[in-house]
């Protein structure tokens, strides 16, 4: 059993493609839009994940993300937000979400963002990752 504490200096860990991860599905015209920092992973013991992720949409686009939770999704936006399918915005910093195991979702972003997700299990099934236009 794990009984010592983390303590992680966010600023001294680099950003990660996250098409590292993910492969060039999560990357638009050959460039990385989405970069991670892993802050924990304790899959192996039966636990969770927790990771910053920060998404950069082309300007005048939105990132599209469909996904279904593989385990409960905590997510706190620290900058940026989620947006309609419109542009207009949806999520902003300090508002939370979480999507529980199983529970199919979607993310707009069209602007710069930066959220803490916290996983209790595995992390989401990525279904479909696209870079899209506003609709008006």
């Amino acid at each position: 059993m794990e009984t010592d504490a983390v303590f992680i200096r966010t600023p001294e860990i680099s950003w990660t493609p996250a098409s590292s991860i993910y492969g060039e599905s999560v990357m638009h015209d050959g460039k990385d839009i989405v970069f991670v920092k892993q802050l924990t992973n304790r899959l192996e013991n039966g636990k969770g994940v927790a990771y910053l992720i920060k998404s950069l949409p082309p300007e005048g686009k939105i990132i599209r993300i469909v996904a279904v939770a593989r385990s409960d999704e905590h997510v706190y936006i620290l900058e940026g937000g989620h947006c309609y399918r419109n542009g207009e915005r949806r999520f902003f910093p300090g508002d939370y979400v979480l999507n529980p195991e199983g529970h199919p979702h979607a993310a707009l972003v069209n602007i710069e963002t930066t959220a803490l997700v916290i996983c209790t299990g595995a992390t989401d099934e990525i279904k479909e990752f696209t870079v899209i236009e506003p609709k008006p």
